[in-house]
């Protein structure tokens, strides 16, 4: 059986997004324009530094992400909203997505097929545990839906992506897990982000 990773970038105060998130810009006072630039920079603007750590993410054979990832829609699917990504997100894998608010699966383009999970997370992973065959399941976030999995004890390994920036005020990793254990098992320091590698020890 594969693992359960989670994969997360903040800030170095332990902020996954700022303040103020709204559709335009979903990463909220994330210290550029909201659009993630700042805190995701090392993605976009040296991609080919950060190969290793771009295609480990998308080696994953299936994904769990909180409602608040996938889009800024609300309460009711009152429009249609196929997430941040377009036609061909990025992921080529199925993605459980959790909600309070069902709906039926939604395939896209190279892969990628939403589905949405509306009873909690231990259904969500059992189901991406199915789909992932004997492959790792990933949890990409946001930081309050990898702080559930990380409460309830369902996690393996943990892999920050760490920028040398603070917001102050967010959406924090770790609030409300208790105490973890971790033994560090990678670390690699890049231009404009650290990347550590911990596995949780139960």
């Amino acid at each position: 059986m594969g693992k359960v990773i989670c994969d997360i970038t903040m800030s170095i105060d332990g902020y996954s997004a700022g303040l103020d998130q709204t559709e335009e810009r979903p990463f909220g006072d994330d210290g550029g324009d909201g659009t993630g630039d700042k805190l995701h920079a090392w993605m976009f603007d040296t991609p080919e530094e950060n190969r290793a750590e771009v295609d480990q993410f998308a080696a994953a054979r299936a994904f769990i992400m909180g409602r608040n990832m996938f889009g800024p829609v609300r309460g009711a699917w009152d429009r249609q909203w196929n997430g941040w990504w377009g036609p061909n997100p990025p992921f080529h894998a199925p993605v459980f997505v959790l909600t309070h608010h069902a709906r039926d699966p939604q395939p896209m383009d190279g892969g990628t097929t939403y589905s949405f999970v509306t009873d909690g997370v231990g259904p969500a992973l059992a189901q991406a545990r199915t789909a992932a065959v004997d492959g790792d399941v990933l949890i990409a976030g946001g930081a309050t839906t990898i702080n559930q999995y990380l409460a309830a004890g369902l996690v393996d390994e943990l892999r920050l992506h760490v920028v040398p920036l603070t917001l102050g005020a967010g959406t924090r990793l770790f609030d409300g897990v208790p105490a973890l254990k971790l033994e560090q098992v990678g670390s690699r320091a890049a231009s404009l982000v650290t990347h550590l590698t911990y596995r949780v020890v139960p």
